[in-house]
């Protein structure tokens, strides 16, 4: 393959790779995806008359594919399941949209069927439209505006309505860590709203709660019960990073890492938790 070609799909990787992920919620299948569709552009690349629309679409299908297979192993999951951790450094500036790949985002659009949730990315996200939407899908435009319809009164609710910067980020995971390790769960509620969740996802291969946890005074007594069992936390490092958008900890521990998120809340407190202790979600931390 000659270089042009190469370097036609080098330019279109990224958009390609933040496709893959939104529509799989996971870092290292979309990481595979893209590699498929390297390996059908390295077969097709010199009959293609518009590059980035023909890998969007081969990309796009690859990932449909994929859900569809996925379903049953979804369905059977232990505890709750959560998509892989995005992780960015704590700036102001993130590389990522939070409002695009927040955990409550990426949960909404669990719920779509592959088919509704390509539509509703490549139109609504991605900005094509309808028509270029339908080319990629084999579908037409009166069906993809159906489909897409569908999914808005799905995930309408689930983008991020509250931002912090970069300051008080680093405050918040810093001051909860600092909490739930000295076992202080008058602050740790604090820094809670009433009706914040917690969501653990251990995969059945490391120890976490296998429902979620509604309320502060679920979370908290999660939190307390942790203690009681085998104290907390365990000897390790942490350090301040964005977990899907949301100001969150990457967590160095003997058994392995674990990412912590926090969806911000009313009056900057914490309204969500999003722990993942999967080790197979964490291989691509270091």
């Amino acid at each position: 393959m000659n270089a042009a070609l190469v370097d036609a799909f080098e330019v279109q990787r990224p958009r390609l790779r933040r496709l893959a992920y939104r529509m799989l919620g996971s870092v290292s299948e979309a990481e595979d995806a893209v590699q498929d569709a390297w390996l059908r552009w390295t077969r097709a690349a010199e009959k293609v008359d518009d590059p980035a629309a023909w890998l969007v679409r081969a990309t796009t299908r690859l990932c449909i594919d994929r859900l569809r297979r996925a379903k049953a192993e979804r369905e059977a999951y232990r505890g709750p399941w959560l998509p892989e951790p995005l992780i960015e450094p704590l700036t102001d500036d993130p590389v990522e949209k939070a409002e695009e790949v927040s955990v409550a985002f990426l949960l909404a659009l669990e719920r779509l069927s592959p088919l509704e949730r390509a539509v509703f990315l490549l139109h609504d996200v991605f900005d094509q439209d309808y028509a270029q939407v339908a080319q990629t899908l084999d579908r037409t435009e009166a069906a993809v505006r159906q489909l897409a319809s569908r999914a808005r009164a799905h995930v309408q609710d689930a983008r991020p309505r509250f931002t912090v910067d970069e300051h008080r980020a680093k405050e918040l995971a810093e001051a909860f860590m600092i909490a739930a390790a000295e076992a202080d769960y008058g602050r740790l509620a604090s820094l809670l709203t009433e009706d914040a969740i917690m969501v653990t996802d251990g995969g059945g291969k490391r120890k976490a709660a296998l429902r979620v946890m509604v309320g502060r005074d679920d979370i908290i007594g999660l939190f307390q019960g942790i203690r009681w069992r085998a104290g907390f936390p365990e000897q390790g490092s942490f350090e301040a990073v964005r977990v899907n958008g949301y100001p969150g900890l990457l967590l160095h521990l003997p058994d392995g890492p674990e990412t912590i998120a926090f969806e911000p809340g009313e009056d900057g407190r914490i309204a969500a938790i999003y722990a993942m202790r999967n080790p197979e979600k964490l291989g691509h931390v270091v």
